[in-house]
């Protein structure tokens, strides 16, 4: 039944304007993007946005940072200088068109640029408009500029992990980044969703602090209401307020991990009685270094497959440690499709990607294009409101947009 009524992606007919840069912004456009939405990518025509030119060692596919690459997907490029005095009435003839704005400006700066929210709401009233920011638009931070490392330091999650004599570790995802950007494309779609019964839209506000307070609920509200801090013992932990075992420990080829396993299920994996004898749930946490120091190095002399093998007979939660070869070769992931190729350019080359999380049975997500040259698409996005060459081609001249090479020359015939 659901193969015969399947339609386009369930954004399909939503036009986003996609004025982010970085991670947060860019992955909540993709997300859009994957979703059925039209992704319109506003970028400077001088070098385009911060990923095309600040990547990871300045490594390149097909000319281009894997870094942009990774999260622009489904968008098209629209480069335009939003500077130029001639740019605004450009975004404004879009805007009008369109269902979302999404930027990631620091305070102040889209409106001086005229696309703040009340300039861009009087034009379209029913337009969805998200602004992520590091701190919000109050607060002693507000002008402050956010990135992971720095607002997981506030985030208080650094103790968490460790031994009480280690530094402070933060995460090795870009956490704060990516829930921030994942939470942007839940308000936008709320937004949308209340546009339909209200006919108006309205404006989103994402932040990065709040989002990685937000992510730490259980650890705050046990804070908030104990004043218990999370408690770093002499021995290392995966987590300060998780019982032993919980952690990562080194096997004869490589890593195992263990979850909140119970110390009994435990000790019938390492035929351990001193741990069999441990029945409580909380000896984890008062004889934690103890049972640290007892099991630290107790799997050692076995592979990790062995010992995963022997904690699944025990239902105890185990696994492996893997590094990026060993995920791309791990067989759920190759089963169930994780790595999908995207299209670049228009010549059939590919580049290998994570396909889209979420699964619909109707409207499933896909990946229709893949991340667009600068200013690929400047002219078609033009044509479609009814811009001529001549206009598009004195736009460009007068430095307000760029094209890509090929488009500019048809332009200015």
């Amino acid at each position: 039944m659901t193969e015969s009524i399947a339609q386009a992606g369930a954004l399909d007919g939503i036009r986003v304007l996609d004025a982010t840069q970085m991670l947060a912004g860019p992955l909540a456009g993709t997300r859009l993007g994957d979703l059925g939405a039209d992704v319109i990518k506003i970028e400077s025509p001088r070098g385009g946005e911060f990923n095309r030119t600040h990547g990871f060692d300045d490594i390149r596919v097909h000319g281009e940072m894997t870094t942009f690459l990774a999260v622009n997907r489904n968008k098209r490029s629209l480069a335009i200088d939003l500077k130029h005095a001639a740019s605004r009435e450009i975004i404004y003839d879009i805007v009008r068109e369109s269902d979302v704005f999404l930027q990631n400006f620091r305070h102040g700066t889209a409106e001086r640029l005229g696309i703040g929210y009340e300039q861009l709401r009087e034009i379209n009233p029913r337009l969805v408009y998200c602004s992520i920011s590091g701190y919000g638009p109050v607060g002693p931070y507000r002008d402050r500029p956010g990135q992971d490392l720095v607002v997981q330091g506030y985030s208080g999650s650094m103790f968490s992990v460790g031994s009480a004599e280690d530094a402070p570790e933060p995460g090795a995802l870009w956490a704060a980044d990516v829930m921030t950007g994942y939470q942007a494309a839940i308000g936008i779609l709320a937004a949308l969703a209340a546009r339909t019964r209200l006919g108006v839209g309205q404006k989103v506000e994402v932040d990065m602090l709040s989002i990685v307070l937000d992510a730490q609920l259980q650890e705050l509200v046990t804070y908030l209401n104990t004043g218990r801090q999370p408690a770093r013992g002499a021995e290392a932990s995966a987590h300060a307020f998780i019982p032993a075992p919980y952690g990562v420990y080194r096997t004869s080829d490589g890593w195992l991990t263990l979850a909140m396993a119970p110390l009994a299920s435990l000790g019938e994996v390492l035929d351990d009685d001193w741990l069999r004898s441990l029945t409580d749930y909380n000896d984890g946490h008062a004889l934690r270094d103890d049972v640290y120091r007892h099991i630290r190095h107790a799997f050692e002399h076995q592979t990790t497959a062995h010992w995963i093998e022997l904690c699944d007979r025990v239902n105890v939660w185990a696994g492996p440690v893997h590094d990026y070869a060993g995920v791309a070769n791990d067989p759920h992931v190759v089963e169930t499709g994780m790595l999908v190729e995207q299209p670049y350019g228009e010549d059939g080359a590919t580049v290998r990607t994570v396909r889209p999380p979420l699964q619909m049975s109707v409207t499933p997500p896909t990946i229709r294009r893949g991340a667009p040259a600068l200013g690929a698409d400047t002219t078609a996005i033009l044509a479609e409101l009814g811009w001529t060459d001549e206009q598009i081609a004195d736009a460009v001249r007068s430095g307000a947009l760029g094209v890509a090479p090929d488009a500019l020359a048809r332009v200015s015939q």
